[in-house]
């Protein structure tokens, strides 16, 4: 699979990280970005699901930050599809993946 397209699959679901993580290659710098930036947002939107349990405050703030994820999902899918590798906003800085 062309690491572009497997690139930009790391960004939709959990699944899609787990098939991007498995099959691609983690020593290139180009999927580690994309890995990375990819399981930041899901980190984010995970941790946006337990707030959302908390009445009101919490359910504000996990829509927002679900809402902002998916945005930063399509933008990251789209980058990682053209072959680019500017960092998205917020998540960018992150690394959790060397």
């Amino acid at each position: 699979m062309k690491r572009n397209l497997l690139a930009a699959v790391a960004y939709f679901t959990w699944i899609g990280f787990a098939a991007a993580f498995f099959l691609g290659d983690k020593n290139d710098p180009f999927m580690r970005h994309h890995l990375n930036q990819a399981l930041v947002i899901d980190f984010a939107g995970l941790i946006a699901t337990v707030l959302g349990v908390i009445p009101l405050l919490g359910a504000l703030i996990a829509g927002v930050v679900n809402i902002a994820g998916l945005v930063l999902d399509v933008m990251g899918a789209v980058s990682a599809y053209n072959g680019s590798t500017v960092s998205l906003p917020v998540v960018g800085d992150i690394h959790i993946i060397g």
